[in-house]
């Protein structure tokens, strides 16, 4: 089978600053569907020994040149060797079509990230973690269930991609006729789509604004149009995503077993943030003494992206610190 060329980016397309206390290359490793993820790392300028280890990943819809490259750069500058990957179908790495979006490949993204991990010269394979922002927050959480190298996880503004697909925000469309309805749409378009020889797509923030939209959506709107989260290769902010590549969420539901996790997690989340009940419902399912739920005071759901103000940086360092 001929390789997927791909198109990588030489030069710093970042929408935060390039930290000159860190080095910085692209680099590349497969996952086990045979789909290459391109990934920005970071490494910290000076260090000696083997380096503790984090994979970060998302929003979903988002690109490693926005909030997962910064948390990343700024982890690096802390100790940490990271790593910011583009998920499948996704930014620069492969997978074809492109805007599609799956459980299962995509926590498999997350173990290959890992996989990359265990295997650097640089890393100490027994002090590896992983980061999720927002739905990807969902995908770290499933994927810490599985693998017993992840030693800890944070989730940050973290959506239950599955739960939010079969019942809507807020759970308001937790029944089966609404389901059945969102089915029956989504069905009827996939003809649509077969007919016209190509799937629709859908963007990732509505424009225009309706007046009578929920804040969070306000707020989504506002984000994506500044210059920090906009990016051509955004799925949010550009072209959006397949919507028929999410129907498989309706029924594959994740973070099955959280109850299981014995590896230290740390979940995230903003007082204000829309979808605050995924992080505190998932934090009921765990158990143990390592797991910690840190809810941000007034912070909306976006504040976690890359607010700096926001964002507890010294907290997420101590915790990696303890677990890694």
């Amino acid at each position: 089978m001929m390789s997927e060329k791909l198109e990588i980016t030489t030069e710093w397309d970042k929408v935060f600053p390039k930290n000159d206390n860190v080095t910085h290359e692209k680099i590349t490793f497969k996952n086990r569907y045979g789909i290459t993820l391109v990934a920005d790392k970071f490494e910290p300028k000076e260090f000696e020994g083997k380096l503790p280890a984090i994979a970060i990943s998302g929003p979903f819809g988002a690109v490693k040149e926005q909030s997962s490259g910064l948390y990343a750069q700024i982890l690096a500058e802390k100790g940490f060797l990271t790593i910011a990957f583009d998920p499948s179908f996704t930014g620069e790495s492969g997978g074809q079509p492109r805007y599609m979006a799956s459980p299962d490949i995509n926590t498999e993204d997350f173990q290959a990230a890992v996989d990359y991990l265990s295997t650097n010269d640089k890393v100490n394979p027994e002090r590896i973690g992983i980061l999720g922002i927002c739905g990807w927050g969902g995908m770290a959480l499933n994927t810490a269930c599985i693998d017993t190298r992840i030693k800890a996880t944070v989730t940050s503004t973290m959506y239950n991609m599955s739960r939010v697909n079969a019942n809507g925000y807020f759970d308001e469309q937790d029944n089966a006729d609404a389901r059945y309805e969102t089915k029956v749409a989504l069905n009827n378009q996939r003809t649509e789509d077969y007919k016209n020889g190509e799937y629709i797509r859908a963007g990732g923030v509505i424009d225009p604004l309706p007046e009578d939209a929920p804040q969070f959506v306000k707020d989504y709107y506002a984000y994506y149009k500044t210059e920090r989260g906009y990016h051509p290769r955004s799925l949010n902010s550009n072209d959006g995503w397949n919507v028929i590549g999410t129907m498989s969420f309706i029924n594959q539901p994740i973070i099955n077993y959280a109850d299981e996790i014995k590896s230290a997690v740390l979940i995230i989340h903003g007082e204000k943030a829309h979808s605050c009940y995924f992080s505190k419902d998932e934090f009921e399912k765990l158990e143990g003494d390592n797991k910690e739920l840190l809810i941000i005071p007034d912070a909306v759901h976006v504040d976690l992206y890359d607010n700096l103000d926001v964002i507890p940086f010294d907290k997420i360092t101590e915790f990696y610190n303890k677990y890694l």
